[in-house]
């Protein structure tokens, strides 16, 4: 009988950590804004640099307050390295790599997504704040990959 009842309080407690755990996933996503970043389509790695948008890496204006940074992820760097844009702009990523799988984080957003070659890339985020927001590589890509960084400048 004893152990019956130990049985029951186990399971309750159980499901009750699951659901707790659910429940914190469930608000972190809801709270934070998450997104999965979208492929965009595919491209051939040999041919990157001759196929639009990736011919002319920058930032551009697309519409009132709405930005894209074409960006090419390589050993052991970002092209461009540095993007700017206004406060409040909505700024698209759209991104591929053009030799190993990369990484692309940009610090105190949800932007995380991974570079795969011949994987184009996109995620977007509005930028509320002036400041610069730190862009990592996080997916070891070899003996540079420490020093693989770049930065958004958002200006007030």
């Amino acid at each position: 009988m004893q152990i019956d009842r130990l049985e029951r309080i186990f399971l309750f407690l159980t499901v009750t950590l699951l659901a707790g755990v659910l429940m914190a996933i469930v608000l972190s996503v809801v709270h934070d804004g998450a997104e999965l970043p979208t492929q965009a389509g595919r491209i051939n790695v040999a041919e990157v640099r001759d196929t639009a948008p990736f011919d002319a890496p920058g930032v551009y204006e697309t519409a009132p307050g709405k930005y894209q940074a074409v960006i090419i992820a390589k050993a052991w760097a970002f092209e461009p390295a540095e993007i700017r844009i206004p406060v409040g702009a909505e700024l698209t990523f759209v991104v591929t790599s053009i030799d190993v799988i990369h990484g692309f984080q940009v610090w105190d957003t949800n932007v995380n997504a991974m570079v795969i070659p011949g994987q184009i890339t996109e995620v977007s985020r509005t930028f509320d704040e002036a400041g610069e927001y730190n862009i990592v590589c996080h997916e070891y890509c070899g003996i540079g990959h420490h020093g693989m960084f770049g930065k958004v400048v958002v200006s007030g």
